[in-house]
């Protein structure tokens, strides 16, 4: 345990974008997908685990070669944000497809902890990562059905 400041940064990096939805929600209908009720824990654990572990543990042998594939899943997910806010702000854009990637928006943010822990040398952030996948992906996929997604593109 012990402070990191580039767990810190990457944190902060990764979840201030979702910010963004306070001041700009979608506009439309807001679609709400059924999502059994420890999946919705399950996400919500790595959220809280996602922003809180990389700051908490200090980092092991730092491999900065990592800080590449980190950097390029998080350009990714500001692009695709970008999409959203540009492209007229419908839900459905938050749960589109990019390239042959189905929720592009929840897979981005756990490459970009998956690579940090590597970078970091930090199982904890590795381990966070994967809790944030099992809940946040599965919710997404659910919260793309229900708009429609699936059968449209």
């Amino acid at each position: 345990m012990g402070f990191s400041v580039f767990g810190l940064i990457v944190s902060i990096v990764v979840l201030a974008p979702n910010l963004l939805l306070l001041r700009f929600p979608p506009r439309g209908r807001n679609i709400v997908a059924p999502v059994p009720q420890p999946l919705g824990w399950v996400e919500r654990a790595g959220q809280a685990l996602c922003l809180v572990v990389p700051a908490i543990t200090q980092p092991g042998a730092i491999v900065w070669w990592w800080v590449a594939p980190a950097a390029v899943a998080l350009a990714t997910y500001y692009g695709l944000w970008g999409r959203y806010l540009l492209a007229g702000r419908d839900q459905a854009l938050l749960y589109a497809s990019l390239w042959r990637v189905p929720v592009p928006m929840a897979v981005t943010p756990v490459v970009v902890f998956l690579s940090a822990a590597a970078w970091l040398g930090n199982p904890w952030i590795a381990l966070a990562a994967v809790v944030l996948a099992a809940g946040h992906i599965p919710v997404a996929l659910l919260t793309r059905r229900a708009i429609g997604l699936a059968a449209s593109e």
